[in-house]
């Protein structure tokens, strides 16, 4: 891994059954991620996925690609266009920084769906040796 490499991207269907299960394992209860009528009513044309099912998705991101070695140190995301039943997300990451000493990278993320940027900003981790 060096500064500059590129991660391949990961495509993620945004379904209806991927937003309301993250919802309920977050325990986020509030309706606009589970009630398209509530949605609806609040302004939004459908329900939409949380940050926390977000913040999940990109966590595991990285952790698909570094492999099972890999400790999240720090997630720091900002939300941009919602994640709507029937959009894909594409993942993408850029390595920022790493510090071979202590075993840290930096990933730049960027999550994309057909409204534009969904999710920017950084994860944080190392790479345990192997036990």
């Amino acid at each position: 891994m060096r500064t500059g490499d590129e991660l391949p991207p990961l495509e993620i269907p945004i379904t209806r059954t991927l937003i309301v299960a993250g919802a309920i394992a977050s325990r986020d209860y509030q309706d606009v991620h589970h009630d398209p009528e509530s949605a609806r009513h609040k302004g939004s044309p459908d329900i939409f996925m949380n940050i926390l099912t977000t913040n999940g998705l990109v966590g595991r991101y990285i952790t698909d690609h570094f492999g099972p070695r890999t400790v999240l140190k720090k997630v720091a995301i900002r939300l941009g266009a919602p994640n709507y039943p029937g959009d894909t997300m594409v993942l993408k990451g850029r390595v920022e920084t790493v510090e071979s000493a202590t075993a840290t990278a930096t990933v730049r993320i960027v999550g994309t769906n057909r409204l534009g940027n969904h999710v920017t900003g950084t994860v944080t981790f190392s790479l345990r040796d192997a036990e």
